[in-house]
């Protein structure tokens, strides 16, 4: 049986290490978003070719798997979209980025670096099929309704056909797409270029859990009363009890995949999300959200993995 404690806890230490070494002086507040590049545009890409590249193509691309985890996020999408929209009476452009708080999980900093631990390197399979759903789908349909509801008033499929195209300059698809391609061929990786993409790979989730500690510090929490509450809880509960519905009902027979899924929906929100709301005013409502729901997640991901233990649904 899993140790929760053992395995939840120092990921969030490794989190409140990097917020202390920046807020204390430490480490450099300037060079946070240097080790953020490097996660995003090197390790992770890295990480992600070299452990798809040696697995089959049937493993990668599990539709069961993406059916599922994209109904739940696209149902929570719609959920947040909804309350934003005919609760609060807020515009578009507002209700598309709390839809999106509510809905996209930080699979990459947070959720990998936990099933690194509990599930080994079945954790990047995860990984890269959590990253489809959530750059291919939810941001861009986030970004496209914002955009279209913007003051230049972008035909929605315009919008959306751009993020989309966006996607060819993203590290982590350019990593995914190599994998696959690398898989389907058959690569046969040299030793010590598959010795040097290990070691690489190790650095991607204490550089990451540090980078989100070092993140929090400069956050402000003017909005805490308002929006920010109902997005956090949304997106730590709400969220992990979509993916579950799916994951059980659509989603692919192998517990692990299933447990994986659910356990990643239950962290908190992109560490980007307040840099995209910041191209259209949200920023402030964005950092609130994501400083409330980073220290939640420690319970509810804890909480996700104690049920998923508790009714047989993790590997011994």
């Amino acid at each position: 049986m899993v140790t929760i404690p053992s395995t939840t806890l120092p990921v969030f230490l490794l989190v409140i290490a990097g917020f202390l070494a920046v807020r204390y002086g430490l480490f450099p507040e300037s060079g946070v978003s240097a080790l953020g590049s490097f996660v995003v545009r090197i390790a992770l890409p890295v990480l992600l070719f070299h452990s798809l590249a040696q697995k089959p193509l049937a493993d990668i691309f599990n539709g069961r798997y993406l059916a599922a985890y994209g109904a739940g996020s696209v149902l929570m999408f719609v959920l947040g979209l909804a309350w934003s929209r005919q609760v609060r009476g807020q515009p578009l452009e507002r209700a598309a980025f709390v839809g999106l708080g509510m809905a996209n999980a930080n699979s990459a900093y947070i959720g990998y670096p936990v099933l690194l631990q509990m599930f080994g390197p079945i954790a990047s399979t995860v990984l890269a099929l959590c990253a489809l759903v959530e750059n291919i789908v939810v941001i861009p349909l986030a970004l496209a309704l914002s955009d279209s509801a913007s003051a230049t008033h972008e035909p929605f499929h315009h919008a959306f056909g751009r993020a989309i195209a966006r996607l060819r300059h993203n590290p982590i698809i350019i990593g995914i797409v190599a994998g696959c391609l690398a898989a389907l061929v058959h690569l046969r990786v040299p030793d010590t270029i598959d010795r040097a993409a290990t070691m690489l790979s190790a650095a991607t989730a204490p550089i990451a859990l540090f980078v989100i500690g070092g993140n929090l510090v400069g956050l402000r929490i003017e909005e805490i009363r308002k929006d920010a509450p109902v997005i956090s809880v949304a997106k730590i509960l709400l969220h992990p009890l979509a993916v579950a519905f799916f994951m059980f009902t659509i989603g692919p027979a192998d517990p692990v995949l299933r447990a994986g899924a659910i356990i990643i929906a239950s962290a908190p929100m992109l560490s980007i999300y307040p840099i995209l709301g910041a191209r259209h005013g949200l920023e402030r409502m964005c950092a609130a959200a994501l400083l409330l729901a980073t220290p939640l997640s420690f319970l509810s991901m804890s909480a996700a993995i104690w049920l998923l233990g508790h009714y047989g649904q993790l590997p011994h």
